[in-house]
């Protein structure tokens, strides 16, 4: 399924559903620097990669964040209910973001092994064991058909939670919507 990046350069791009929750909120201080209030909890979840080139302009105790490969939240499921149960956040962003390394795996297996091998002190077998038995569970295929698909799984897990996907260019530091 093809989707589509709609680009936020003015706050009347925020989707309807978006604004003033939460996630419109997210998009208001990263992309054009809303004036920042006062949280004493989180209003928010925000699943993204843990990718060193991203970084959010959001106030503090705004946003519980999960960082993890490309933003894939499958294995960190007890902590997104968490923050929904004892947390509560009724909102949850997902942002995918462009060059991000959990596409084609594949191609980084000699670069993995050989960075646990010199990097780590690991047996190349067991370096090449490890890929093998992860590298399939992290795969993320294409990053916005992806981060659309995990919106889609939260959003039927937690039918309460509104569940954005966006997407997040590293060259120029903005978010943009996907639909």
């Amino acid at each position: 399924m093809k989707h589509k990046i709609l680009p936020v350069l003015t706050k009347k791009d925020i989707p309807r559903a978006y604004r003033n929750n939460p996630i419109g909120f997210l998009l208001e201080y990263h992309n054009f620097n809303r004036p920042f209030e006062i949280y004493s909890q989180a209003r928010l979840l925000i699943g993204m990669c843990m990718d060193n080139r991203k970084h959010l302009h959001i106030p503090d105790n705004f946003a519980f964040i999960i960082r993890s490969g490309g933003a894939n939240l499958r294995y960190s499921e007890f902590k997104v209910s968490y923050a929904i149960a004892v947390g509560g956040v009724r909102h949850i962003a997902l942002i995918a973001h462009d060059h991000c390394a959990m596409v084609n795996l594949v191609a980084r297996k000699e670069q993995f092994i050989n960075g646990l091998v010199q990097g780590a002190g690991w047996r190349k077998e067991a370096a090449e064991e490890h890929f093998m038995n992860l590298a399939l569970m992290h795969e993320i295929g294409n990053e916005v058909d992806f981060i659309v698909s995990e919106a889609d799984r939260l959003n039927k897990r937690y039918p309460k939670i509104k569940v954005a996907p966006l997407y997040y260019k590293v060259e120029d530091n903005r978010l943009s919507c996907i639909c």
